[in-house]
């Protein structure tokens, strides 16, 4: 008999009950297949990615020794690598999609399509560096003055793609970690990443100069982002997470006032738009929000109350889109 499924227009002799069964597995493994293969960053990042994918909707969890991590959306499987390698799985396709920093991208000179800039680190809500840096009484001024000299770090195309640009010639090792601690004692300078100088300045380094400044990056490999459902997806992700980003610094404040006050309480907000009023029920009075960086609030509150708001009530935002 003639199989009775749209689409599948071969001779079968086995039950039809059975071809449903069949038909039905097609079908379900034709759906199980929609995902996206994405990379998160294993070490320094991974807690602060975490916490900020939870914001922007997808709870990630890890046993201590998986590197398979599990996500709460069926369309997007997880894999745990190190920033460091993140870039060069992508470009090969390896994943579809990962969160690594431009500086890795730029280090494995990737050929990646970089889909949103994500500002965020270890520490906060800032860019990192990449700065030679070496010992307080080091007689090493100018980038020039690392001539012949020898440098450790992490990154060491980056660093000889600059002092290429330089025209200064030095030897450069690799540095398996701890690279603060191989000055002086057993090199002249060091390249090592920073957010705040702090754990340079605490080993008694001086920056020299800035190589390259560095944001977290959400990357796609380019054949998956030319694919319409998965660049779709990736998208979504992208959006969500900025999303989250944007209400780290951000509060959403509402207030009640006369309406006659509306007008001396608008020049005090700051909002993103034009704040939205709203009639209440009282006569004359009015419901006003907007949503502010939350670092003017301690400001703006004893003003706000000042020019006739009460009732003043500040709410934390989990996305600003």
């Amino acid at each position: 008999m003639r199989c009775p499924f749209p689409g599948r227009g071969f001779f079968i002799s086995t039950p039809v009950n059975l071809q449903c069964i069949i038909h039905g597995w097609y079908s379900y493994t034709d759906e199980i297949m929609k995902k996206i293969i994405l990379g998160l960053p294993k070490g320094s990042l991974q807690e602060a990615t975490f916490i900020l994918m939870k914001k922007a909707g997808f709870t990630v969890t890890v046993g201590s020794r998986s590197y398979v991590p599990a996500v709460n959306d069926p369309e997007i499987e997880a894999r745990l690598i190190r920033a460091q390698e993140i870039s060069r799985y992508v470009e090969h396709g390896l994943l579809d999609a990962g969160i690594t920093g431009y500086d890795w991208i730029m280090e494995n000179a990737s050929d990646v399509a970089e889909i949103a800039d994500l500002v965020y680190a270890k520490q906060g809500l800032a860019p990192v560096r990449w700065v030679v840096a070496v010992p307080d009484n080091s007689p090493i001024r100018t980038v020039a003055d690392l001539q012949g000299k020898r440098i450790a770090t992490e990154a060491v195309g980056l660093t000889r793609r600059f002092l290429a640009s330089r025209n200064v010639k030095a030897e450069i090792e690799f540095s398996w970690g701890a690279t603060e601690m191989k000055a002086p004692d057993l090199v002249d300078a060091i390249v090592e990443l920073t957010e705040t100088g702090s754990s340079l300045r605490a080993h008694q380094l001086r920056i020299v100069e800035t190589i390259l400044e560095s944001t977290t990056k959400l990357i796609a490999n380019k054949a998956a982002w030319a694919d319409a459902w998965k660049h779709k997806k990736i998208e979504q992700l992208a959006i969500l997470m900025q999303g989250a980003l944007a209400a780290e610094t951000r509060v959403l404040l509402k207030m009640n006032a006369f309406r006659e006050q509306t007008k001396a309480i608008m020049k005090i907000l700051p909002a993103l738009h034009s704040p939205t009023i709203n009639q209440l029920n009282a006569e004359g009075w009015v419901a006003i929000e907007s949503v502010v960086e939350e670092c003017v609030v301690r400001e703006i509150i004893p003003q706000l109350k000042a020019a006739g708001a009460e009732g003043i009530i500040e709410i934390p935002l989990n996305k600003v889109i």
